[in-house]
């Protein structure tokens, strides 16, 4: 990865597919001791969810004073710090939505006893909610991202020798 190139979502899917094994090895050896997967409290959901939003309040301000339609100024330490707050999202949402897939799969096998499918429907929530956070964190990264300058001769490289 070049440093201009951002996080990428194969970078993500790396991480959460590491989140998710480490956790499902965890998690199995944690059952098999007599423990039960523990049960995410709906706090964590309402952080999540207000952490995304305010990513991406944070991103669009930047892309107004990218894009010049903002009236008010930023700093570029700002700007800076909003996109690294938005890579940092993207990499939390990853390893989260990781560890909650794999307490889901734990509980999965036993599904059909109605306390195990009752602890499977939150977990199945903060995944969803973690996956938005990763979401929000690439989003954020992208309307930070400053569009290269056009250079005059990109229309003198055209096959064929045409120019505009």
């Amino acid at each position: 990865m070049r440093a201009r190139d951002g996080l990428r979502v194969t970078a993500l899917v790396i991480v959460a597919l590491v989140a998710l094994i480490l956790g499902w090895v965890a998690m199995r050896w944690w059952v098999s001791t007599g423990h039960v997967v523990p049960e995410p409290g709906w706090v964590g959901l309402v952080v999540m969810a207000f952490l995304g939003g305010g990513i991406l309040v944070a991103g669009y301000q930047v892309r107004q004073v990218r894009d010049g339609r903002s009236l008010t100024p930023m700093s570029p330490i700002r700007a800076a710090r909003t996109l690294v707050l938005g890579q940092a999202a993207a990499l939390t949402g990853a390893v989260l939505s990781g560890w909650y897939a794999s307490n889901a799969l734990v509980i999965l096998p036993d599904a059909d006893v109605a306390s195990q499918l009752a602890r499977l429907w939150p977990l199945l929530a903060h995944l969803g909610v973690a996956i938005l956070l990763a979401v929000a964190g690439m989003v954020t990264q992208s309307m930070c991202r400053i569009k290269p300058p056009k250079r005059e001769d990109d229309d003198q490289d055209r096959p064929g020798g045409e120019h505009r």
